[in-house]
């Protein structure tokens, strides 16, 4: 599997919305991040009441606690998790079992909330985790607390948003809400932008819309020739949602580099509405399966 750029063109109108098959459908968040960067607070300001042991020590939360919240006549099934240390940090046995339940947690969620503290941003265990979530190909939501207490909030997040496309290539356009769980501040933006990476991540693009863009990319930046030969991109189509997935069919698929699937990976998110997710891209040595045999 592989995972910069034509001139962007506008085909969300031929495009598929990303909408679940059932309207009721619950929508499972997991909210996982380092110890103490106040993931109880959020899901018990998101409920509204004092449902999680909360407090300034880490680790007060030990197991994955879920709890079914509606918002909007939508039903979502917070996850909220033991934080996620360094593996040579984890030594008691309860630890272990802890991070092991949050990662099944983040296993058996659509949408994995990273949260991390605005005073301490995106450290390298920040970006692990994050990172963990994008190669489980779920869809990714950065919430950024303890917002209030940041005096150059514009900076800051510009900072981010810069450090996160970058750190996160898999997952550039990714939701960065800024919010206190304490005071409540920002919060009111956490689930909808839920939602909306939710919808990306179900988001199914026609193949008449995919085999257009293809032909259009491959005509403004053809693939290189490899040991003077070319290859030859046949035929493309969607194979699944959650995460959105795509096949193109081609010869000599083996030979094609790295850099030009990243090229078309990135083309796939900014120009058929992708912004966000993980893509998987399959390339397959076969003819296109549709074209009638004669």
């Amino acid at each position: 599997e592989k995972d910069e750029t034509p001139d962007q063109e506008t085909w969300e109108a031929d495009a598929a919305p990303g909408a679940p098959k059932n309207a009721d459908e619950i929508l499972k968040i997991a909210i996982i991040g380092r110890p103490n960067t106040g993931k109880s607070t959020l899901v018990n300001r998101l409920l509204g009441e004092q449902r999680m042991i909360t407090g300034p020590e880490a680790g007060l939360t030990r197991d994955a606690i879920s709890t079914v919240l509606r918002w909007k006549d939508r039903q979502f099934l917070l996850s909220d998790t033991a934080g996620m240390r360094r593996k040579a940090r984890v030594r008691e046995r309860l630890e272990q079992m802890s991070v092991a339940d949050a990662k099944r947690a983040m296993d058996f969620a659509d949408v994995a909330v990273v949260l991390i503290d605005a005073m301490n941003p995106f450290e390298k265990q920040d970006l692990q985790i994050a990172d963990m979530v994008v190669r489980e190909g779920r869809a990714l939501v950065i919430a950024v607390n303890k917002w209030d207490l940041i005096e150059n909030p514009k900076e800051l997040l510009s900072e981010l948003r810069d450090k996160l496309d970058f750190s996160l290539s898999q997952a550039v356009g990714a939701p960065l809400v800024c919010l206190s769980a304490l005071s409540g501040e920002g919060v009111q933006q956490l689930l909808p932008a839920v939602e909306k990476i939710y919808k990306v991540w179900n988001r199914r693009v026609s193949t008449a819309v995919l085999n257009r863009w293809l032909a259009q990319t491959i005509e403004r930046h053809p693939p290189p020739a490899v040991q003077g030969r070319r290859i030859k991109l046949r035929y493309m189509t969607q194979v699944g949602t959650r995460p959105p997935s795509f096949a193109i069919f081609s010869t000599r698929s083996e030979a094609l580099p790295d850099s030009y699937a990243r090229f078309l990976v990135n083309g796939l998110r900014r120009d058929l509405g992708f912004p966000g997710v993980p893509i998987r891209l399959h390339l397959r040595s076969r003819e296109n399966p549709y074209l009638t045999k004669k």
